[in-house]
């Protein structure tokens, strides 16, 4: 079943999906991120039990970050990875490089003159 209008009737919960395609490690952790809103279908919050089929677009917000995904195949059981890029094609465009900020050891007290001066140089403000 590897040609698209094979699939075109079927459907899948989305929990269930982002499971088999490898976006979350457990079902129970998808059903959590649907419940607190951070997976939508279609630009719309989805439930855990939502019913995805082929062409849906499925954002999911992972570490601060929205991965844009478009269901391929409605698979409900974990495959290789191989099948999974079958299963799904990722359109999440390419992540800015962000700066790592420097930060103290706790307890360290405060900063001196010239390491504020080295922080404010950091962070852009340079006088």
């Amino acid at each position: 079943m590897t040609d698209a209008s094979a699939w075109a009737g079927k459907s899948v919960r989305v929990d269930a999906w982002l499971w088999a395609v490898r976006i979350y490690k457990t079902r129970s952790a998808a059903t959590t991120a649907c419940r607190a809103g951070h997976v939508r279908v279609g630009g719309e919050r989805a439930k855990a039990a939502q019913a995805v089929k082929p062409g849906d677009e499925v954002r999911v917000r992972i570490d601060g970050f929205d991965r844009m995904l478009v269901v391929r195949q409605p698979i409900s059981k974990r495959v290789g990875a191989p099948l999974v890029a079958t299963a799904m094609e990722d359109r999440t465009p390419p992540r800015d490089p962000t700066p790592i900020m420097a930060q103290r050891d706790r307890g360290a007290g405060r900063p001196t003159k010239r390491e504020r001066r080295e922080i404010d140089r950091l962070r852009g403000r340079e006088e």
